[in-house]
């Protein structure tokens, strides 16, 4: 057997599901006949003697293992700014913490791209093994997600800076748009055609490649409203409500189809119970999306020639809004319902492993808060001006919490768990087990 063959064979790093693909020098040699082979003894002992393979080590780890999932921390750190920025009951040291809070989401997003694009540019294998693995390729959405985070806090942070930055968070906000119908469009197609995992196997995190649709409808209304120019703000808003069908529709799809799932097959295993709060995503950020889509209707409808032909801009612009109220009230509660199955599985569910998946605590119950502030404001109650406060706490509390405990495990570089490597891992070693038979 050839010493390559060995390695390939025992070289994988079962802890961080990384592959070992290193070679020796005389990898291409073979042994003479009248050499003896060595025992596997022998050959164990080889193997634990060679030097770990360099990409098992150092920055390579990293970037071999940092998988699309790691752009939920994006998505729950951009969440817990906004909702600091927006809260009811607000005073200036939290707008200075939301801010802080921005600038922290700006640098982690910066960093996490520049190592996935050096990932996908030094290991090209590995954006095929991502895309075929179930799992891991449905996390390309977080991607969109917390991109418009930033997109977001733009204009409420940075808007007064003048129109410059306002053209630069639209430009920013179409690219994010382009980049959630693509995921939308591909990835649920790849699950139905290629994945195909069954009832059985079906979880929540199928809504994260959908929702990235919803999350940019709702980033659009904030955008509108900002843009100074009354036709190019009419653009955008009938885009995000394109955006916006595009994802509730087939959100709803996806949400009738897990509950059959959670009513024939229990629920999800531990490893992933924690994604029982993605339901909420779709609900909460759809329930502040159409509120903002209405509320900038009625804002910039007048200023421009639509529903001009038989019909008072102004009243349509009217429709539209308490619609939209209308409509949020609506998909609260039910997110509100889909918050007590989470909770009451999380109760019923003993010792589930921390991992990339807590994230989905931050991120649907913030956007949740989101709809709740929108509540508050448009309906001035002060039962949802207490929530939201109620759901913010909440939210950075999480956030605190996961965001140390991931910490914590990146430094000790057991964060860094690539599950689509195991593909490349089982192709190698393919070849390996066939030179073992032949030799």
């Amino acid at each position: 057997m050839s010493s390559s063959s060995t390695v390939a064979a025992t070289g994988g790093d079962g802890a961080n599901g990384s592959i070992a693909t290193c070679t020796n020098s005389n990898s291409n040699s073979k042994m003479s006949p009248q050499q003896p082979a060595p025992s596997g003894s022998a050959c164990a002992n080889e193997a634990a003697r060679r030097p770990p393979c360099k990409n098992t080590r150092g920055w390579r780890k990293i970037v071999r293992n940092f998988t699309p999932s790691w752009f939920a921390v994006n998505m729950g750190t951009g969440i817990v700014s906004i909702l600091l920025h927006n809260l009811p009951y607000n005073a200036q040291w939290l707008q200075y913490i939301s801010y802080a809070i921005f600038a922290l989401n700006v640098v982690l997003f910066t960093t996490f791209l520049a190592i996935s694009i050096l990932r996908y540019t030094l290991y090209p294998e590995i954006w095929t093994a991502m895309i075929d693995h179930p799992g891991q390729s449905l996390f390309l959405g977080c991607f969109p997600m917390g991109f418009a985070t930033i997109i977001n806090m733009m204009i409420f942070a940075c808007g007064h800076w003048g129109s410059g930055l306002i053209h630069l968070a639209w430009a920013f906000w179409w690219l994010d748009a382009l980049l959630s119908m693509a995921t939308c469009i591909s990835m649920p197609f790849i699950v139905m055609h290629w994945h195909r995992p069954g009832l059985e196997h079906t979880t929540a995190a199928l809504l994260l490649p959908i929702v990235p649709t919803i999350v940019a409808a709702a980033t659009g209304g904030i955008v509108a409203e900002a843009l100074p120019s009354p036709d190019r703000a009419l653009t955008t808003l009938v885009a995000s409500y394109v955006l916006w069908g595009i994802g509730e529709a087939l959100s709803a799809c996806v949400l009738a189809l897990y509950f059959h799932r959670l009513t024939v097959h229990d629920l999800p295993p531990r490893e992933v119970i924690v994604s029982v709060f993605l339901p909420v995503g779709p609900l909460g950020q759809g329930g502040f999306g159409i509120q903002q889509l209405g509320r900038v209707a009625l804002a910039r409808l007048p200023q421009t020639t639509a529903f001009s032909i038989g019909l008072d801009p102004a009243r349509a612009a009217e429709v539209l809004y308490v619609l939209g109220v209308f409509l949020a009230l609506v998909m609260w509660g039910f997110a509100l319902l889909w918050v007590c199955f989470a909770l009451i599985s999380l109760a019923t569910t003993a010792h589930f492993p921390f991992n990339m998946g807590w994230w989905g605590f931050t991120f649907p119950l913030g956007v949740w808060g989101t709809c709740t502030a929108a509540l508050a404001m448009n309906l001035d109650s002060d039962f949802f001006k207490i929530a939201t406060m109620i759901i913010s706490l909440t939210v950075l509390l999480l956030w605190l919490m996961v965001g140390a405990r991931t910490l914590q495990l990146a430094i000790s570089g057991d964060m860094f768990v690539a599950p689509c490597l195991k593909t490349l891992r089982e192709k190698d070693a393919a070849p390996a087990s066939q030179t073992e038979t032949e030799n």
